[in-house]
C-alpha cells in the first residue's frame, strides 16, 4: 500500500486546522493530484477517506491512472480536531495559550491511540479485501502522522501528496521511507488577468 496525503484544500491554503471538516480542494490541490498521478506507479486499487479533499484527490488520481472506481473507507478520515477545527495556529495559541508547545489538545480532540486503532482497522480491512494487490490509499496528514508516531518516527510535517509505503504483514504493518509525489513549490496556479 502507498498511503498518500490529499492535495491542498481551501483550509490548507488558509492555515486552518481541518479535522473532520470538509473543505474542498483548491485549484492547486487539483493540479497536484493530476501531476502526482504520473509518479504513483502501477496500482490495482484506489481507496480513499470519505472527506472531500481526499476523495476528490483519489478520483483525480484514479482517472489519470485508469483504475477505478475509488473505494471509500470511512475509517481513513482525518482525526477529529475538536474545538480547534477551523482555527489557525495563531487563533489556537490565543484561545489555548501554550497548548501547542506542550502538545496538549482541546476537548473533543481524537486521542492518538483511538486514531491509530481506527487507522489500523482500516488498513487491516484493505489488506484482507485486496491481499496481493498494489493499493493507493488517499487519506490525511494526521492519520499518516499518527501511524508514523506509533512506529517510533519523530513528527515532521507531511506535505500535500506526500506519503509512505506500507507493507501489511498480517499481524503488523511496516512503514517504508517517506515519498513526496509533488514538491510544495513545484506547481503554481496561473493567475487570471
Amino acid at each position: 500500500m502507498l498511503l498518500v496525503r490529499h492535495g491542498q484544500s481551501e483550509w490548507n491554503a488558509l492555515g486552518r486546522w481541518q479535522g473532520k471538516a470538509d473543505p474542498a480542494l483548491t485549484e492547486l490541490g487539483r493540479l497536484q493530484a493530476a501531476h502526482a498521478a504520473g509518479r504513483v506507479g502501477a496500482v490495482d486499487v484506489v481507496v480513499a477517506s470519505p472527506l472531500l479533499r481526499a476523495l476528490d484527490t483519489a478520483r483525480i488520481l484514479s482517472s489519470h491512472i485508469g483504475v477505478g472506481p475509488v473505494v471509500v473507507e470511512p475509517d481513513l478520515a482525518e482525526r477529529d480536531a475538536g474545538e480547534w477545527e477551523g482555527l489557525t495556529r495563531a487563533e489556537i495559541e490565543q484561545g489555548w495559550p501554550g497548548y501547542l508547545a506542550a502538545e496538549r489538545r482541546p476537548a473533543g480532540y481524537e486521542p492518538h491511540d483511538v486514531l491509530v486503532a481506527r487507522a489500523r482497522a482500516a488498513l487491516d480491512r484493505i489488506h484482507d479485501e485486496y491481499d496481493g494487490a498494489e493499493v493507493l490509499v488517499v487519506t490525511h496528514g494526521g492519520l499518516i502522522g499518527s501511524l508514523e508516531r506509533d512506529a517510533g518516527f519523530p513528527w515532521e510535517r507531511l506535505p500535500n501528496l506526500g506519503g509512505r509505503p506500507v507493507t501489511h504483514h498480517g499481524d503488523r504493518i511496516e512503514l517504508g521511507g517517506r515519498v513526496v509525489l509533488v514538491d510544495d513549490d513545484e506547481l503554481t496556479v496561473p493567475t487570471q488577468i
